[in-house]
C-alpha cells in the first residue's frame, strides 16, 4: 500500500493537534450524544457516564471553541442553555459512528488477536524495543 501523498511534519502535528481535541474519551460521547439534538448541560451530564461537571464544561467549551458545538443562551428564568451540533459537529459524528462500526464489526477478530498475542508473549524486552 503506497502514501496517496507526501508526508509533511507540519500536517502531522495538525492531525495530532484536533485528533487530541476531538478523539478524546469525553468528546467521543457528548459528540454521539448531541447526535440526537440539541441537548441541555444536565441532559449531558446524565448522558455520559462518569463525567464530572467540571470536565463536561471544559469538553463543551473545547468543542465550541474549535466550532463543533454551538451553544445557545435563552433569556429565561432560570437560564436555559442548550448545546447543538454545527455542520462541522454533524461531519465528526458521521466520522465517529464509522469508527464506532468499524471497532464493533472487528472485536472478535480483535480479541482473538490479543489473545494468540498475550498466549505467545512478545517475545521482547526494553533493550531489543530501542534497537
Amino acid at each position: 500500500m503506497s502514501p496517496s501523498h507526501i508526508h509533511v511534519p507540519t500536517d502531522c502535528r495538525t492531525v495530532t493537534e484536533i485528533l487530541s481535541r476531538v478523539g478524546d474519551k469525553w468528546s467521543v460521547q457528548v459528540v454521539v450524544q448531541m447526535g440526537e439534538g440539541p441537548k441541555r448541560f444536565n441532559e449531558l451530564r446524565r448522558a455520559v457516564t462518569g463525567i464530572s461537571q467540571r470536565m463536561l464544561t471544559l469538553t463543551l467549551r473545547g468543542l465550541e471553541r474549535d466550532g463543533l458545538v454551538t451553544r445557545t443562551v435563552y433569556p429565561t428564568i432560570p437560564p436555559r442553555v442548550d448545546y447543538q451540533l454545527t455542520g462541522l459537529g454533524c461531519s465528526l459524528l458521521k466520522t465517529v459512528r464509522a469508527l464506532g462500526d468499524w471497532a464493533i464489526q472487528n472485536r472478535d477478530e480483535i480479541l482473538t488477536a490479543r489473545r494468540r498475542f498475550d498466549a505467545a508473549g512478545d517475545g521482547m524486552d526494553e533493550q531489543s524495543d530501542a534497537a
